[in-house]
């Protein structure tokens, strides 16, 4: 795996819960002693890009705002350029404001013109689904900042915003536009700011489907880790196989030296 760039996911690999995973933070300090340039891209929608490098620099990840590529910006950039002046309903965890910079948020009961899915939390009931299903059978878009289906917390795994979309896609017959992981444009948008090939990056995650295939698909290596949310079932359940699978993120050294 003789890279020029990493892309590597957040939650599940380098912290749980924001406590890190062993090894993780000497595995980013290792990283920049050798010059291997990367980005930390997510799916956690809980915080602002500035509020999430503060919050990993807490745990004592050396990381810059700028180093930081989040399913929020992702989706800000796509209804700025697809759904300029709409109405939009934000139903998602934490406060997603600062970086929609540019965008309409409406109330939660408001007619919608676009319905934004984020992570997934209480304010999830029923009411409020109900009344994104109406919205869409009434013509609203769906957009979803990503389609993670469960993660892990230091609780044990939790349901996501992933099984939601999916409902209300198959009760409405809308398809969801998805921002964040897996969209092979939020790969290629990470890999644009390092300024690496696709073929000469890998992307480092714990979710086999949504991060290593994914970023197989336009033609990234993929390397999973038995961190975060990995399940030893998903192996043998999957479509495709990653290219490597190590125990966590503090072997990457070595499978960078060894190949």
């Amino acid at each position: 795996m003789d890279v020029d760039g990493l892309l590597l996911d957040i939650d599940g690999v380098l912290a749980v819960s924001w406590e890190p995973i062993a090894g993780a933070v000497e595995t980013l300090a290792w990283l920049r002693e050798q010059s291997i340039p990367f980005r930390l891209i997510t799916n956690t929608t809980t915080h602002s890009r500035d509020d999430l490098a503060h919050t990993l620099r807490e745990a004592r990840f050396a990381v810059d705002s700028a180093e930081i590529v989040t399913a929020v910006v992702a989706t800000a950039e796509y209804l700025r350029a697809h759904h300029a002046g709409a109405r939009v309903l934000l139903l998602s965890d934490g406060d997603a404001r600062e970086d929609l910079d540019g965008v309409e948020l409406i109330g939660p009961q408001d007619k919608a013109d676009v319905v934004v899915i984020g992570g997934a939390c209480d304010d999830f009931t029923y009411p409020t689904i109900n009344h994104i299903f109406r919205s869409l059978m009434d013509g609203a878009a769906l957009v979803g900042m990503h389609r993670n289906m469960f993660w892990r917390t230091s609780e044990g795994l939790e349901l996501d915003a992933g099984a939601y979309i999916a409902g209300l896609e198959e009760a409405t017959g809308v398809r969801a536009v998805i921002c964040g992981k897996p969209a092979p444009e939020y790969f290629q948008a990470a890999l644009d700011a390092l300024g690496v090939a696709a073929s000469n990056a890998a992307m480092v995650g714990d979710d086999i489907a949504n991060d290593v295939l994914a970023a197989q698909w336009i033609g990234m290596a993929g390397v999973l880790v038995r961190t975060g949310k990995f399940r030893p079932a998903e192996l043998e359940h999957t479509h495709g196989v990653p290219d490597h699978v190590i125990d966590s993120v503090a072997d990457l050294p070595t499978l960078l030296r060894t190949n």
